[in-house]
């Protein structure tokens, strides 16, 4: 009796460790799972419009690129009006081309 009891002692931590990992990974699944749901609808690229180009190399970019303030991203327009529209917008800057 003595010895299963020690035997019970000895191995029950690491029974109590493996059921607390259990329990905190199936948490941290269903967190990653609603967690990549959002990000995938937030990541829906905007209508396609007017505003639509396309870049050789790069992809389908929205807004106007010739304004400084352009994201070069099929997401948002830019940095200081992500949803626009480019259109008459007051923040418009033209971008200074590099030389090199």
């Amino acid at each position: 009796m003595l010895v299963a009891l020690i035997i019970f002692l000895g191995l029950s931590p690491a029974l109590v460790s493996f059921w607390m990992m259990q329990r905190v990974q199936a948490q941290t699944q269903a967190r990653l799972q609603r967690t990549t749901h959002s990000v995938s609808i937030r990541r829906t690229p905007l209508a396609r419009g007017i505003e639509y180009q396309y870049v050789d190399g790069i992809g389908y970019m929205i807004g106007d690129l010739s304004c400084r303030f352009n994201a070069r991203s099929n997401y948002i327009r830019c940095a200081v009006n992500p949803y626009g529209p480019c259109q008459n917008c007051p923040f418009y800057e033209a971008r200074q081309l590099s030389p090199y």
